[in-house]
């Protein structure tokens, strides 16, 4: 399975570059979104793209996605001890929503598919499983040289 990003499903439903790289995970069934990553695709479909609230949960049920990964206690708690150990508003301004995503890949020791350089910078440095989608421009995250 692979833990996804709420990008990474927007993108794929804009048909943004990262769409290619998104497809094959969903074909085979082995994506998934937390609940709170559900919550953001709703929510970004609805209030920005102002797709109507039933299409876009069908939409999002289409793909298999809506029974999301439960947050715990124990996730939710793992993400914010990690936000809090992370989170620099210049450096690396990661969103709750990104952290529990993050621990939630680790807690399954799967890789979390995202195209956010934040995200990916802060996987990088925790030894988290990533999966780096294309940005909305096309370019691609690679991670800094030298040590961790």
């Amino acid at each position: 399975m692979t833990v996804l990003d709420a990008y990474a499903v927007i993108a794929f439903l804009r048909a943004e570059p990262a769409a290619p790289e998104v497809n094959p995970l969903l074909e085979r069934r082995g994506a998934a979104l937390t609940t709170v990553g559900v919550a953001e695709v709703l929510d970004h479909l609805i209030r920005i793209l102002g797709v109507d609230e039933e299409d876009a949960t069908l939409d999002v049920a289409q793909l298999g996605l809506l029974d999301g990964i439960p947050v715990s206690p124990a996730l939710g708690a793992a993400a914010g001890r990690l936000r809090a150990r992370r989170y620099h508003r210049s450096r690396c301004a990661v969103s709750m929503a990104d952290c529990i995503a993050a621990e939630a890949a680790r807690s399954r020791a799967e890789p979390l598919a995202t195209s956010d350089p934040d995200l990916l910078h802060l996987c990088h440095i925790e030894d988290i499983a990533r999966t780096v989608l294309p940005q909305s421009d096309g370019s691609v995250w690679t991670p800094p040289s030298g040590s961790i």
